[in-house]
């Protein structure tokens, strides 16, 4: 973008067209992302006096409190910005434009052709910076009550006309039910993968909700639990056992995530995670090899407290993973005498003193040497089993 301030552009652009490709194409885009991209260069194409459109919506996360899309019509491509939580505490945030539309309910304008001074926010100086002539924001009103921002901005000498704010208006009246769409689809996938898993939360909101619908899979499978947690509970302030259990949930979701896996249960100080293959020969041995690669990654932390132990044990089998319960109550998990066994090896973790326990089958796929460190008699399982280390 130049330095120069552009010539003022006519307000003559018509708000009509863009309103009928709202309702009739724009909200059939895939994401906001896309839609926010073609919106902004519609508008440019319109003769609107737009250099900058950005939509913020707050969302449901655990690590996201807002997202925003920005378009700029001399970038390649639109922007997604993520927004951590404690976002009300920052300096960045608190007198922004974007705090007093959400504080206000109100549309905040502002000249930045004019001159600045250190009473209008640092979002404002950085975009008079960059060349922008005037900022128009408006709160975006959904259903529930919850408000998004939509903010033009330009760059032309003359900035916004009364026109101009009127006609982005009754865009962004449109525009709300659209973005509302877009906001749940992105609230319900962010819970979907919060306490589903990734792979999993996609195939529930893919419709995969019914009662028995179940899917044979193979897979690596992974059981880890915290080594005498009753005792350390029983020693340990409620808060600091909590802490405690939170930063080895931590470590394990790391570990598991970083190699292809997926957590499917948090059981008490126990974790039920899985890294699924195919039927090919060499998708059942990277799956495998993710799995230790994971325990290993797990067991090495360097950030591990030293009060915490845990064991972890591996195999590798089919499983049943799909939706299981009652007629009002579903969970979504695998099931088999695979998952059982896994659960059964690494309960030996404790007894046999070493923190990381497989079975032959799951040795087997890896290539990597082993040693048998204990032959048992597993509940549910016909003769002796092997029970191996590396």
């Amino acid at each position: 973008m130049s330095d120069a301030p552009r010539p003022p552009k006519s307000c003559n652009w018509q708000s009509g067209p863009i309103i009928r490709w709202l309702l009739d194409e724009g909200r059939l885009l895939a994401d906001v992302d896309e839609t926010v991209s073609h919106l902004g260069q519609k508008l440019q194409a319109s003769g609107a006096p737009l250099w900058r459109l950005r939509l913020s919506m707050r969302t449901l996360h655990p690590l996201i409190a807002a997202l925003s899309s920005v378009w700029e019509k001399d970038a390649e491509r639109t922007e997604r910005i993520e927004t951590p939580h404690g976002l009300e505490g920052r300096s960045g945030y608190i007198g922004s434009p974007l705090e007093i539309i959400n504080r206000t309910g109100t549309a905040f304008r502002k000249r930045l052709a004019g001159e600045l001074t250190s009473s209008d926010h640092g979002v404002l100086h950085d975009l008079k910076a960059r060349g922008g002539t005037d900022y128009f924001g408006l709160p975006v009103r959904y259903s529930n009550g919850t408000v998004a921002n939509l903010v033009f901005t330009s760059d032309t000498a003359g900035g916004f006309t009364g026109t101009d704010i009127e006609k982005f208006s009754e865009i962004a009246a449109v525009l709300a039910p659209i973005a509302e769409v877009f906001s749940t689809k992105r609230i319900s996938l962010a819970v979907a993968e919060a306490y589903l898993g990734p792979r999993t939360g996609r195939r529930v909101l893919d419709g995969q909700i019914t009662r028995g619908h179940i899917d044979s899979i193979n897979a690596a499978i992974m059981v880890s639990d915290i080594r005498d947690w009753t005792g350390l509970s029983s020693r340990m302030a409620a808060g600091d056992a909590l802490a405690l259990a939170n930063e080895y949930f931590e470590i394990i979701a790391r570990a598991v995530e970083a190699n292809g896996g997926e957590i499917l249960k948090l059981i008490g100080d126990g974790v039920l995670a899985i890294f699924p293959s195919d039927e090919q020969d060499e998708t059942s041995r990277t799956a495998c090899r993710n799995a230790l690669s994971a325990a290993r990654q797990a067991l090495q932390s360097t950030d591990r407290p030293a009060d915490l132990r845990f064991g972890i044990g591996l195999h590798f089998g089919e499983v049943l993973y799909g939706n299981i319960g009652s007629t009002t109550r579903i969970d979504f998990t695998v099931l088999g005498q695979a998952v059982n066994i896994t659960a059964r090896i690494e309960g030996f973790c404790g007894p046999l003193e070493v923190p990381l326990l497989f079975s032959r089958e799951f040795a087997g796929q890896t290539g990597e040497s082993a040693r048998v460190v204990a032959t048992e008699t597993l509940k549910g399982y016909d003769g002796q089993f092997e029970i191996l280390t590396c």
